[in-house]
Order: C-alpha cells, then sequence, then structure tokens
C-alpha cells in the first residue's frame, strides 16, 4: 500500500477498471491499482474527477490537498469508520487529569529518547553534542516525576530547544542558516522541510486514527485547540525524530538538497521547496515511511512505519479501553 503525491497542478485524475489513472500536463499517463493506495496527497491546483472522489470515499481513502508550496488546506475523508461507543471511550479518558498525564509521559519522554539517538547516530563519535544531550537527558527525567500536564509540555519544550541546538550543530552553516526551529512561516531551507514532513506526519496520524474509530480532535497533551486534529498532533509526537528528522538529516548530509532547491517570500519571508526539491524530498519521505523496522516492544517482526502507525493507535485504543495509559507502548528507537 501507498501514499500517491501529485505535484504537477495540472494533473487529472480519473478511475478506469480499477486502476488511477494520472494524466500528466505534458502528455506522461500513469496508472496505479486503485486496491492498492492509502491515500493521494495533492500539492497545487490538479483536478480529481467525481468518479475519483466518490471511489475514494467508498473506499476510505482520504484525499489531502496542499498549496504547491507545501500549505495544507484540508482534506477529503469518509466516515465509514466511526465508532461513537470508542470515540465517547476517548472522550472521557481525555477529561481524566491523571490519565492524561500519565499516558503524555509515557509519549514524550519516548520522543526524547528517539530526538537523542538520532544525535547519536548523526554526531558520529564526535561528541560535539554532549553538554546537548546531557541536557536533554535530565529535562526527561524531570518530566517522568511531574505532577502536572503543563509541567511536562514545560520540559518537553525546553528539551526541544537543546535537541534543535544539537540539530544545528549536525547542519552546515552555509546556506541551510538554522538556528534552531522556527514556523508559520518557516524562514530557512531545514525548517522548511521539518514543517513540510511534520505536515505530510500529522495527515498520516490523522488517517491511523480515523481508521480505528477514533476522533482527530480529542486529544491528552495538546488539549482544547480548536480546529486542530489534537490526537494526531500527540500521536506523532513519538515520531517526529524518527521520520521527518531522519529524513532532513539524511537529504542533506548526502548532499541530495541543497540551499540552492529554495526559494524565498520576499512578501513574508518564507522559504519553499523548489518543484524539483519538492519530488525529491517527498520520494525519500515515502521510502522512509514504507521501511520496515522492529522497534515496537510488542511484536517480534518488522512492519512499516506505516503499518506501525495503525497498531501504535490501536495500542491507546487498549489503553483507552482499559483505563489504564501503561498499556500503551511507544515506540522506542534503541
Amino acid at each position: 500500500m501507498s501514499q500517491i503525491y501529485i505535484t504537477d497542478s495540472k494533473a487529472k485524475l480519473n478511475i478506469e477498471s480499477g486502476q488511477l489513472k494520472i494524466n500528466y500536463a505534458d502528455g506522461m499517463v500513469h496508472t496505479i491499482p486503485f486496491e492498492s493506495i492509502d491515500g493521494i496527497t495533492v500539492f497545487g491546483n490538479a483536478q480529481l474527477s467525481t468518479q475519483c472522489l466518490g471511489a475514494c470515499l467508498k473506499a476510505g481513502i482520504q484525499v489531502q490537498y496542499f498549496s504547491s508550496s507545501g500549505n495544507y488546506f484540508g482534506k477529503l475523508s469518509s466516515t465509514i469508520h466511526v465508532n461513537t461507543s470508542r470515540q465517547k471511550a476517548q472522550v472521557f479518558a481525555a477529561c481524566d487529569e491523571q490519565f492524561a498525564l500519565n499516558l503524555a509521559k509515557i509519549i514524550l519522554s519516548a520522543k526524547i529518547n528517539n530526538q537523542i539517538v538520532l544525535l547519536r547516530r548523526y554526531e558520529r563519535n564526535h561528541n560535539i553534542l554532549d553538554n546537548e544531550i546531557e541536557t536533554i537527558k535530565q529535562l526527561n527525567k524531570k518530566i517522568k516525576q511531574v505532577n502536572t500536564l503543563n509541567e511536562a509540555i514545560g520540559y518537553e519544550g525546553s528539551a526541544a530547544k537543546e535537541y534543535f541546538k544539537g540539530i544545528s550543530k549536525l547542519v552546515p552553516k552555509k546556506g541551510f542558516n538554522f538556528n534552531g526551529r522556527n514556523r508559520r512561516p518557516p524562514r530557512d531551507p531545514v525548517n522548511s522541510m521539518l514543517s513540510l514532513g511534520y505536515s505530510i506526519l500529522i495527515n498520516e496520524m490523522y488517517a491511523a486514527i480515523e481508521g480505528r474509530g477514533l476522533s482527530p480532535y480529542f486529544g491528552f497533551i495538546h488539549q482544547d485547540k480548536e480546529k486542530h486534529p489534537t490526537l494526531a498532533s500527540d500521536l506523532i509526537e513519538e515520531w517526529r525524530a524518527v521520520i521527518v528528522d531522519s529524513t532532513v538529516l539524511s537529504l542533506i548530509s548526502k548532499n541530495e538538497i541543497s540551499p540552492d532547491d529554495f526559494y524565498k517570500n520576499e512578501e513574508t519571508g518564507a522559504v519553499f521547496l523548489n518543484r524539483n526539491a519538492m519530488r525529491v524530498f517527498l520520494k525519500s519521505f515515502e521510502e522512509k515511511i514504507r521501511s520496515s523496522s522492529k522497534y515496537l516492544s510488542y511484536i517480534d517482526y518488522p512492519i512499516s512505519y506505516r503499518r506501525a502507525f495503525d497498531m501504535q493507535v490501536l495500542q491507546l485504543c487498549k489503553a483507552i479501553e482499559n483505563k489504564n495509559p501503561s498499556d500503551y507502548s511507544p515506540f522506542m528507537l534503541r
């Protein structure tokens, strides 16, 4: 199963004989078995026929819409997976302060663990990040001891600053100009890729959540954010470094992306990937998310990261139904 990315604004998509048919502006035609598709992500103004949209709704395939530069607009999704009893239990759990706090500790500690492992992998034994990593470790210990959700979020925010300080030491200064996280808009090439990657990742998680009957809008960590899928934000925390950050660092270290592959909107200061760089990024992202790992503690066989998202949502369903956040086993790099 795969995600289809459309970056040609003049492309036209239709369904013919059980195949997704994509007609590109240059005359090229690409066909894909419809049953093999997980979702469709459109960048720009590509046109999907009513027949195509109807088939996606019937099959529960989400269609996500971004601007050509990567700004997220919204999605078309089916209601065939809605599970009201499961969502009622989810709402009760989200309103349980102790449940939310304990789940937050599990997820945020896993996120920080994965950040530390990623920093160590790219540090290549040069010990240039010892101070940042030690500070992050101490902050993670504090998260495990807090008594309120706000405290946990505060310590995680401090850890994130140290983490991105470490990332800045791993990225070449010339051209990339990365000095930490910035967004809305992203003002340098690294933040441009991070923002795009996180937007795609949250939509992947959104689909996994809906597929198991939960609501993406009742979260445990990111609470009370109007019109924002807070549960999806919660569940991508342990995956940010694993999927997005590692993809960005890999593209830079292998010279597959350079500072020349970006352009700046002089009016807003926003920095975006050009069309060719967008294709390189999406290809690398999809390869990453389809690759396999054995890091889930409750199985002993490799699965793709995309499949792991679904299994993690099932873990959360189990924790909610049993009223026990400890039933949620996070994804932990080693």
